[in-house]
């Protein structure tokens, strides 16, 4: 899984933690969560502000 898959990122985040509100979360903590996702073998220097807010509105998303 990359930082591209935001969807599958979204899904298993929110099968992750499911009592987590997405729109509460440091993106600090949402990028480390992220990295350590089962399956997640991209480089940890290639996420930026944009791919986390992606990835956050897809939680959101996939958490209503």
């Amino acid at each position: 899984m990359k930082w591209t898959d935001i969807e599958r990122i979204a899904e298993d985040l929110n099968d992750k933690f499911p009592d987590v509100d997405p729109k509460m979360i440091r993106f600090t903590d949402l990028r480390q969560w992220v990295l350590e996702l089962d399956g997640f073998d991209d480089d940890p220097n290639h996420s930026g502000e944009k791919i986390l807010e992606a990835i956050q509105a897809a939680w959101i998303e996939e958490a209503e």
